[in-house]
């Protein structure tokens, strides 16, 4: 089984310090996809396209996956493991890390925060002007395997609050970074019992 951390959207890369050590150290081998991003829309089609063939590079064919999502990437989500399922390589299951959730329908990241209690927040750094009014691919059967939240940024209280309410599996480790690693990479075992 690998662990696929997939980074933020706009070019940013997967966070959470210790992460791909501490999975090492637990035997799930984490893949650590580069996502290129550019300034051209559609955005999102374009990082779950280039997350997909990222992970085809790193992943064997067939080798089950965690999909674990940081940050915008977050509601990408359902599209990035529709792909994975296209591609025969079975999903056992999600994560996101201070992410907002997938939403039914084709909301906008506009949508998704207002409706998120993420509304204020500020743009992040170069955000292009048509990324937060877009319409985001969505998966209509997800989720097709166990979720779970990892809260480490208090911001997003709200969007673990409602993972919660969801019945997914949440760590909560705000104010406690040195613990974030371990969490995530338990977290992830429990997914996959």
């Amino acid at each position: 089984m690998i662990t696929v951390l997939l980074p933020p959207t706009l070019r940013a890369p997967f966070s959470l310090p210790g992460a791909a050590e501490e999975l090492t150290a637990r035997g799930r081998p984490p893949a650590l996809p580069e996502v290129p991003d550019d300034d051209t829309p559609p955005h999102a089609a374009r990082y779950v396209a280039r997350a997909s063939l990222e992970i085809n590079r790193l992943v064997a064919a067939g080798a089950p996956t965690v999909l674990v999502a940081e940050g915008d990437s977050g509601p990408l989500l359902g599209a990035i493991g529709a792909a994975q399922r296209a591609a025969h390589r079975p999903v056992l299951g999600y994560v996101l890390v201070d992410a907002p959730l997938p939403q039914p329908g084709s909301p906008t990241r506009a949508d998704i925060s207002r409706n998120q209690g993420l509304d204020g927040l500020p743009d992040r750094e170069g955000e292009p002007a048509a990324y937060r009014t877009e319409r985001l691919p969505t998966v209509p059967d997800w989720p097709d395997a166990p979720c779970g939240y990892l809260l480490t940024d208090p911001a997003f209280a709200h969007p673990a609050h409602l993972a919660g309410m969801r019945g997914w599996v949440v760590r909560d480790v705000t104010g406690e970074p040195a613990r974030a690693a371990g969490e995530l990479a338990a977290l992830v075992g429990e997914l996959t019992r």
